[in-house]
C-alpha cells in the first residue's frame, strides 16, 4: 500500500489524527503510555518496539502495529530512521 492509502485506511477505521511522523536516526523515546488506541505503520526504516514485560518487536516497512490504550512501550529507531503512519 502507498503512504496515502495507509492515511485513508486509518481514517475508514475511525482515527480522528492521522498523520506522517519521522524521526532520525537511532532516535528513542522513553517508556510511556498512550490514552486511546494508537497504530504505527511503518513507510521506511525500521522500529524497535519494546513492551514495559520486555517484549521486543523489530517493525519494518508494511508492518503495522496496534497499540492498546495504556500499554507501557518504549521505542527507538533503527540505524536510518524511521518514517512511519500514525493514527490515534
Amino acid at each position: 500500500m502507498q503512504e496515502k492509502d495507509w492515511v485513508e485506511l486509518l481514517k475508514d477505521e475511525g482515527f480522528s489524527d492521522v498523520y506522517i511522523w519521522e524521526d532520525k536516526p537511532n532516535f528513542e523515546y522513553p517508556e510511556h503510555t498512550h490514552e486511546k488506541l494508537g497504530v504505527h505503520v511503518i513507510l521506511a526504516g525500521e522500529m524497535e518496539l519494546l513492551d514495559s514485560k520486555g517484549g521486543k518487536r523489530i517493525l519494518r516497512a508494511g508492518q503495522r502495529l496496534d497499540i492498546p490504550a495504556g500499554t507501557s512501550h518504549s521505542a527507538k529507531m533503527g540505524p536510518e530512521g524511521c518514517r512511519y503512519v500514525v493514527g490515534e
